[in-house]
């Protein structure tokens, strides 16, 4: 069983479409798989409740049948940091509430891809933060780095905390959300020989591609996500 934990170096650098391409390459390598979005501001209100576009995403780009409610249990409508919109709501975080719904998603799958929210440390209530809901389900990671200025120090933060989490960083992607960053390549050389974890992609500024697109270049990638034996 493969369970990932798609974090980010930031908001706005492209997790929601990298998991989604994730979710799309195991199901075309015959897997099943099942995403989930735990917390999500910035919803929609519909006739069947708030809806968040990430979420969405995911459950369309997985194969196992789920509950809107299982795949994104708690759905805030501002568009800010969950936490806050929990406490404007009146409605906070409940972990069992997410225990129940990850462990009826696992339990149909064997690839579980889960998308945090912000980057690695983004508060998920008032005391936790969403790595520490990877710690507590012992998540794979697989760090989207945004590529702009700043990137290198965003992204080597991010790696060490991980690792100091005692989670495994299953792989990285590069994504380029800044057209004109500056020695992108040069930045790219030096986080591949600075993080140990095999690189599964660097993505051109594309803002309209789609994660069926992203997840034609992640399909040969795949393999080196598998977990290795623990004791």
């Amino acid at each position: 069983m493969l369970r990932l934990f798609v974090t980010g170096t930031d908001t706005g650098v492209g997790k929601t479409r990298v998991a989604a391409a994730l979710c799309l390459a195991f199901v075309a390598a015959g897997r099943r798989v099942a995403g989930m979005k735990p917390v999500a501001s910035g919803c929609v209100a519909t006739p069947d409740g708030l809806r968040n576009e990430d979420a969405l995403a995911l459950q369309a780009a997985m194969n196992v049948r789920a509950r809107y409610a299982d795949v994104n249990p708690f759905a805030y409508e501002p568009a800010i940091a969950p936490h806050i919109a929990a406490a404007e709501a009146g409605r906070p975080v409940d972990v069992d509430v997410l225990d129940r719904s990850y462990e009826r998603l696992a339990l149909q799958s064997e690839v579980t891809v889960v998308e945090g929210a912000g980057g690695w440390l983004a508060p998920l209530d008032d005391t936790r933060t969403f790595a520490a809901l990877a710690v507590r389900w012992q998540l794979d990671v697989v760090l989207v780095v945004g590529l702009r200025l700043g990137c290198l120090n965003h992204a080597l933060l991010s790696v060490e905390s991980i690792q100091r989490h005692g989670l495994r960083l299953a792989g990285w992607v590069g994504n380029s959300v800044d057209a004109e960053f500056p020695r992108r390549d040069a930045n790219v050389e030096t986080l591949q020989a600075r993080i140990e974890a095999p690189c599964l992609g660097v993505f051109p500024y594309a803002p309209a591609d789609t994660a069926v697109q992203v997840a034609a270049q992640l399909r040969d990638k795949l393999e080196v996500l598998e977990p290795t034996k623990r004791p």
